[in-house]
């Protein structure tokens, strides 16, 4: 809430302090913000994996390579792995605003 001090000849000033209602105001708008950060970014991570269709090398037998084996350490590994953290993200800052709980 606003206050205000009241000096000796009438006169009255804001001393600064934030409503809750700016505070939560403010809380919405960097909420939102981040929300279309996270879209931005996870946007940029599908689209950076390979697709599925690049597995069609099993049928021949090429499956046991190196990179097959590893695939949990590999790039390829780690953007599923930020792709399924992004979307977990995504979906519960999704669920907050929605809510309107600020």
């Amino acid at each position: 809430m606003l206050s205000f001090v009241k000096y000796g000849n009438g006169r009255a000033i804001r001393t600064g302090e934030f409503s809750v209602r700016k505070i939560i105001q403010m809380i919405r708008t960097l909420v939102t913000v981040a929300l279309i950060l996270i879209s931005i970014v996870l946007t940029a991570i599908v689209l950076m994996q390979e697709g599925k269709s690049q597995g069609l090398g099993a049928i021949a037998g090429a499956a046991d390579t190196y990179w097959g084996k590893n695939k949990g350490r590999s790039m390829e590994g780690r953007l599923v792995k930020a792709t399924t953290i992004l979307c977990v993200v995504f979906f519960v800052v999704c669920l907050l605003l929605n809510m309107q709980l600020f």
